[in-house]
């Protein structure tokens, strides 16, 4: 056995999966971002984000799919079947870990609240100026200084100035 064995034995689904795709999105000269596995609709989908500098091309993604299929085939985390999908976390990527807030802190970011503040804002733009202890600190455009629990945000995504809404303008 490879140490990586079946899910029932060694923990969930993204983490085994994440620990089998790390070394090889690493000899592809490309790192994880995340993994995700979620249903939508009736089906179940493996969702693996990857990186590298100066970005992720369609080749990236091919090659790292054609990489993972077989190991993913003979070790077999997932019960059910599935949709592999390998993509770049994108422009406006969405962060998640720790580590991600940490490498575009001075960034601007949206961040997406689960429950409006007090003054009924549900959305906050800014620079991310700080991450600790999963609490998020954000500076506004009008200067002012935000701290967010991340578990109170729906989502924090990167934003890119030239682009409005997923379409330059």
């Amino acid at each position: 056995m490879n140490g990586l064995s079946n899910r029932k034995k060694s923990g969930n689904t993204v983490d085994v999966v994440w620990k089998l795709a790390a070394p090889i999105a690493a000899g592809l000269g490309l790192t994880i971002w995340d993994v995700r596995f979620v249903k939508e609709g009736a089906g179940w989908f493996l969702r693996i984000f990857i990186d590298k500098e100066g970005g992720v091309g369609i080749e990236d993604c091919e090659a790292m799919s054609r990489a993972i299929n077989d190991p993913l085939d003979q070790l077999d985390p997932i019960e059910q079947s599935y949709c592999l999908e390998v993509s770049s976390p994108g422009m406006e990527r969405e962060l998640v870990r720790e580590e991600h807030f940490r490498a575009f802190l001075g960034a601007k970011v949206r961040a997406k609240l689960f429950h409006p503040l007090e003054d009924g804002r549900r959305e906050l733009t800014g620079t991310l100026r700080d991450f600790q202890e999963d609490t998020i600190i954000l500076e506004t455009d009008n200067g002012e200084t935000i701290s967010l629990a991340q578990k109170d945000a729906s989502s924090v995504r990167l934003v890119e100035d030239d682009i409005v809404g997923g379409i330059a303008e």
